[in-house]
């Protein structure tokens, strides 16, 4: 058996011995120990570049000048006459005029925007200036200017100010999967530029605003409108696809001035996509801000009781009643709804979009893989999935499995997933040709990740049988990739119906519909729409309730792998809006069969009661493979269940932003360029 245990190195950093692994730089060790090292290029999940100089550290015992901490590896460094441990020093004299020096180019051409950049309070070049840098400045010659780029409508440029980290084009082209920036010339004629001036086409492109330590790349929705020190800063999670990654929302007053992700190994790591990003400005345009009631053919404004009780005699007075659950529905809502709809002997349905899913069976509508298990794949399968549009985060996790060697095939329609992968066909006779074959996966280190567009058709059962019989066949981990952030956790909770949403709808003659935006209800039945936008729900209404967005109510999100979270308000609703739970709590008490809680507290402790793996917040529960019975396959090839990624949700579709984003992809989808 080969030995296991990893090369550990003896290493003295400023007169303290640590042990470790040789293959680890001096800047991780000093990371790691705590010991702070100033870096502009350096990032841990981008390439090396070693190209700002900051993190310059000495090593004795080696060459007379600094040392590059961010590329110099220890078991490189020369132990010392006797054997003893390489010496590090992050503080010498030597070191602190390095840095000084450093400092003194890199301000020779930055411009003294400081109290105009939107970066002011944030920037990086401003902190280590003051630490590390000198009080005046030896250069009189004129400063360097260069030309902003036009790189869209998301990412404003001010390249006058850029230093050259190149973190930007190593994010674009190793994360993202574009290959559209780079640097050229050298010297002080070297500029970071887009191939032949294209705007960036990357649903990923707003994190190289994080990732620039100084001004030149900013938010340019966001120019200009706050200090970060005006900001009231929210951690949370995101709705705008089912991935669940870690963001903070940052308020000012009332309303949502951006975005921004926080980091989380286990989910987005430290990436969000634009639309999670940018789609903020969709939170104040189309607003539901108080009941309206139809009168006469047309929605007319009316009051709270009025609207209640409206509401509340369409439901006592129905013969069937049906309630859906919209895909951005916290799961207290959801349950909530639950418990009104059946207790008026109704039915509650969740897979608006009809997606085959089993109830009660959580491997089977949830898998049994975590998302960081993509991250140690050998081999993975993409079944009826477009991820780059379905959950751009999740694909360039799936991109870097990629270029450390693993193997991607893919069932389904082709497309530009920005990596390599084998096409193994496009529809039912792919899968089942691929699925009775014993020796394709690699057992234990291969990952089938199933898309919603292979389910939402007839045969979804079916597919969903071949794909687990597969997985048991090969021993691979499943994925269930979703695309409405509501979605697990109502299966969660059960709001589930046998026949699923056509059985829930037959014969209904109320529907309770919970934000359910992305489904054309049926011309005849009393319309109940509780939601917080005027979308297409709410056209079809007879009474709307309005509610608020996911920013403005505490609520708990399922992901994708089946991970609870909380969200947390970081704002209020406008208007006369409320909170869902609230609105519906009131509306029971209408109905003559108030729900048995008071709060929000007391509703969660009711729902963890009955469903307890909810009180695991942050953990990914251990499931297994459904038993599923057989079933038959159609024919014909899989359809992607997101055709527009920009618009996928209410929010998203009240957005001025998206919808311009959303022109620019399909102009770019039908333009060709010449070599073409």
């Amino acid at each position: 058996m080969p030995d296991s245990k990893p090369d550990l190195r003896p290493i003295s950093i400023d007169g303290q011995v640590y042990e470790v692994p040789g293959a680890m730089t001096i800047l991780q060790v000093c990371d790691m120990v705590g010991i702070e090292v100033p870096r502009f290029c350096y990032h841990e999940r981008l390439s090396i570049a070693g190209n700002c100089r900051m993190c310059l550290v000495e090593v004795k015992g080696g060459p007379p000048k600094p040392t590059a901490s961010c590329a110099m590896q220890v078991k490189d460094l020369r132990p010392g006459p006797d054997g003893q441990p390489p010496v590090v020093l992050t503080n010498s004299p030597m070191v602190r005029k390095a840095r000084a020096g450093v400092m003194e180019f890199l301000l020779i051409n930055h411009p003294l925007d400081c109290p105009i950049c939107d970066q002011g309070g944030e920037c990086d070049l401003q902190d280590q200036a003051m630490a590390y840098g000198l009080s005046f400045s030896r250069y009189r010659e004129p400063k360097r200017a260069a030309e902003d780029l036009d790189l869209g409508p998301l990412v404003e440029t001010h390249m006058t100010r850029c230093i050259s980290c190149t973190r930007c084009v190593r994010f674009t082209t190793e994360v993202a999967g574009v290959a559209q920036m780079g640097q050229t010339g050298r010297g002080e004629d070297a500029e970071i530029t887009t191939y032949l001036s294209q705007t960036l086409a990357s649903n990923l492109q707003g994190n190289i605003i994080d990732l620039c330590p100084v001004g030149a790349l900013v938010s340019k929705p966001y120019a200009f409108k706050a200090r970060p020190w005006e900001l009231t800063k929210t951690e949370t999670v995101d709705v705008m696809d089912a991935l669940g990654s870690s963001i903070r929302v940052d308020v000012k007053g009332r309303e949502v001035m951006r975005i921004l992700p926080r980091n989380h190994d286990g989910v987005n790591e430290e990436w969000i996509s634009d639309k999670t990003r940018f789609a903020w400005d969709g939170l104040r345009r189309q607003r539901l801000d108080r009941p309206y009631l139809r009168r006469d053919g047309r929605l007319r404004p009316a009051s709270w009781p009025e609207a209640l009780a409206a509401a509340a005699a369409a439901l006592k007075g129905a013969r069937k009643v049906a309630g859906l659950v919209g895909d951005l529905a916290s799961t207290e809502a959801a349950f909530s709804l639950k418990t009104i709809v059946e207790g008026l002997g109704g039915a509650v349905e969740c897979r608006v979009d009809g997606a085959m899913l089993p109830a009660g069976q959580r491997g089977g509508y949830v898998g049994t893989a975590r998302i960081e298990d993509i991250d140690s794949a050998q081999r993975i399968l993409l079944i009826g999935t477009n991820p780059r549009t379905e959950a751009p985060v999740l694909n360039a996790r799936i991109r870097k499995a990629w270029l450390r060697g693993g193997e991607i095939a893919l069932i389904g329609p082709a497309a530009d997933l920005t990596y390599g992968y084998d096409h193994l066909g496009t529809g039912r006779e792919a899968l089942a040709a691929l699925a009775g074959k014993a020796g394709w996966g690699a057992a234990g280190r291969t990952l089938v990740i199933l898309g919603q567009g292979a389910l939402t058709e007839a045969d979804g059962a079916g597919v969903l049988a071949h794909v687990v019989r597969a997985a048991r066949l090969w021993d691979a981990r499943l994925l269930i990739l979703h695309t409405a952030a509501s979605r697990v956790g109502a299966l969660d909770v059960g709001c589930t119906t046998d026949g699923g949403v056509a059985a829930a709808l037959d014969g209904a003659d109320v529907i309770f519909s919970l934000g359910a935006d992305e489904i054309d209800l049926p011309a005849g039945p009393t319309v109940i729409y509780q939601g917080h936008h005027g979308d297409r729900g709410a056209h079809r209404a007879d009474i709307i309730l309005p509610a608020a967005a996911w920013t403005e109510e505490n609520g708990l999100f399922v992901n994708t792998e089946g991970r609870p979270q909380l969200a947390l308000r970081a704002g209020f609703p406008p208007g006369e809006a409320r909170e869902n739970w609230a609105i519906l709590r009131a509306l029971s008490g209408e109905i003559g069969a108030p729900l048995p809680w008071d709060s929000l507290a007391a509703l969660r402790q009711a729902l963890v009661a009955a469903h307890p793996h909810l009180a695991r917040i942050d953990e990914v529960a251990a499931n297994e493979l459904p038993d599923l019975p057989a079933g038959d396959l159609g024919r014909g090839p899989f359809r992607n269940a997101v055709r527009d990624f920009y618009l996928t949700n209410p929010i998203a579709r009240a957005s001025p932003l998206m919808a311009e984003l959303s022109a620019a992809e399909a102009q770019r989808a039908r333009a060709r360029m010449a070599a073409e």
